[in-house]
């Protein structure tokens, strides 16, 4: 498959990084030659500087035997222009990254007769990435498949779990009554990911992923030694695009939002638009004003201004005033390990979702969906089983499954199944599997 990034930053760099795992036939184009060296120097793909929107470079990179375009620099409007142009030059499929919400949900253009088969948001991304955190507060990463028949989810354990000290198998034993399966463990002071089995113990700080049907989710909280938390009052520090949608989105699920914009224009144009929420003009920076505004009544504070450091502080002196939930945006994707390391529940990056979303277009056929878990190297895939594919030959336990990879369950005529050892696969099946990126490869051809 031959696919051409247009743009070096965060979100094509982690494309690029994803598929130089796979041995695509992989071009990064971009004007920043600084940019260019570093993914020179650390990924197997092809780069070439230049301006992107140039027709003599795009056919100079062979952009018309190209299976996919993926036009991801800051810029909508390049973006747009780089698709059009790409796929008039004979590219099969384009993919821009947007930041105007009304492309998105629009039924008056098709963007396709220009082009442009396929758009992203970061920012909507992030907003939804946001709600579903808060509607699942006790866990610090969550990922819906299915509209939430299977879910996976991540906490870190602490010293009230039952689960401390034991195995895998040891707790499956002790809660053989609630159906979930360990799908990854990220330990303290150790840079790989564990994908666990019968004899992985869980240890105090272990960050834990569960994969748990709809139905179980609400018993797994005496598992992990956690309470829910009944969100309802969220504070928001930044009237971003980011901040904006997800106010909006909070108000429509009634949620009570308070929004604080230090930039008097914009925070009277929000003031406007979201009717639903109260906006306050004023720097979330100062404590006076956080506690004006009853911070400590707070349940959640979501900072997502455009600085990653001022969300961070933010959301640590938050925490400080007793709030139960904090999320915060950052931008320097080198963050997103340390969340539970400084005592902050979750950092996003909405240009990580917005490369992770994308990058089920570049997956084979079978895939529905992927996701990227925050604070591992990883990825969560929704496959679909094919006819005749190899995964439906055996049971699980007797197939050749790559220890890098772990099925955590499956969905079988909407219903949720767990897949055990003695399980089988069969064709229709929608299989979810977490995956570490040298295994991608393997399971793909198990799931052809």
């Amino acid at each position: 498959m031959k696919i051409i990034i247009a743009g070096a930053g965060d979100v094509g760099f982690h494309l690029a990084k994803l598929l130089s795992y796979e041995s695509q036939d992989t071009y990064v184009i971009d004007f920043d030659g600084d940019k260019l060296n570093y993914i020179n120097n650390h990924l197997d793909v092809i780069t070439k500087k230049g301006d992107a929107t140039s027709i003599k470079l795009l056919k100079e990179v062979g952009i018309g035997s190209a299976d996919l375009l993926l036009a991801v620099t800051e810029s909508q409007n390049t973006n747009f222009t780089i698709s059009v142009i790409g796929k008039a030059l004979g590219v099969k499929k384009t993919i821009a990254r947007i930041s105007n919400p009304e492309f998105l949900s629009n039924e008056i253009v098709d963007f396709q007769k220009f082009g442009v088969d396929f758009m992203i948001s970061p920012e909507e991304l992030a907003a939804k990435e946001i709600k579903l955190l808060l509607n699942q507060s006790s866990f610090n990463d969550t990922v819906a498949f299915e509209n939430g028949v299977f879910n996976v989810m991540g906490t870190t354990l602490g010293y009230k779990s039952p689960i401390l000290d034991l195995t895998v198998k040891e707790a499956k034993d002790k809660f053989c009554l609630v159906d979930f399966i360990t799908i990854a463990i990220k330990r303290e002071g150790i840079a790989q990911t564990i994908i666990p089995r019968g004899d992985s113990t869980y240890k105090l700080n272990d960050q834990v992923y569960f994969s748990v049907p709809s139905y179980s989710i609400d018993k797994l909280y005496p598992i992990i030694g956690k309470e829910y938390i009944n969100i309802k009052n969220v504070m928001i520090l930044g009237g971003s695009r980011v901040g904006r949608k997800t106010a909006r989105k909070l108000c429509k699920d009634n949620f009570r939002v308070k929004l604080i914009e230090k930039d008097k224009d914009r925070a009277l144009q929000l003031a406007e638009e979201l009717r639903n929420t109260l906006v306050i003009y004023g720097d979330g920076r100062d404590l006076e004003l956080l506690e004006e505004e009853n911070i400590r009544e707070m349940d959640a504070f979501v900072a997502v201004t455009g600085d990653s450091e001022t969300n961070i502080m933010s959301c640590l002196v938050a925490k400080s005033k007793g709030v139960k939930k904090t999320v915060a945006l950052v931008e320097n994707m080198d963050y997103i390990n340390i969340s539970q390391t400084i005592g902050i529940d979750t950092l996003i990056n909405k240009k990580l979702i917005a490369a992770s979303n994308i990058f089920r277009h570049i997956r084979k056929g079978e895939i529905l969906a992927l996701a990227n878990l925050h604070n591992v190297d990883a990825e969560v895939f929704e496959f679909e089983v094919q006819p005749n594919a190899k995964v439906t030959r055996k049971v699980i336990k007797e197939l050749r499954f790559p220890r890098e990879a772990i099925i955590g369950g499956v969905i079988r005529d909407g219903k949720a199944l767990m897949s055990f050892g003695d399980f089988q696969l069969q064709s229709g099946d929608k299989a979810i599997v977490f995956c570490l990126p040298e295994a991608i490869s393997i399971v793909e051809d198990l799931f052809n």
